[in-house]
């Protein structure tokens, strides 16, 4: 299990993503739209004065029922042992066990 405060530091962070996303995405279509070099480093400028936990690519995908950072699966949201171990125990309709 993750500790607490990992997990309490992401979600943190899923909120200020979620509150800066109309900005941040509004002011990179503006930096589209304009030609001249000077107009895109005032935009620039603006683009980097939202905090830095608002971007997206600080956000980082945990395990849905422990916390684990790694190895998470997107179709099911859990990490690769949770996995396992639901599988093993049939907690998962469809999916099956390999075997060779």
């Amino acid at each position: 299990m993750a500790r607490k405060g990992l997990i309490q530091r992401e979600k943190k962070r899923q909120k200020l993503e979620h509150k800066y996303h109309l900005i941040r995405h509004s002011l990179k279509n503006e930096i589209r739209k304009v030609t001249s070099l000077s107009d895109k480093w005032e935009i620039y400028r603006k683009l980097q004065s939202p905090p830095r936990n608002s971007a997206p690519t600080r956000l980082r995908r945990r395990c849905f029922a422990t916390g684990r950072p790694r190895a998470n699966y997107r179709d099911f949201g859990l990490s690769g042992h949770r996995l396992c171990e639901m599988v093993h125990t049939c907690l998962l309709p469809g999916a099956t066990r390999s075997s060779w």
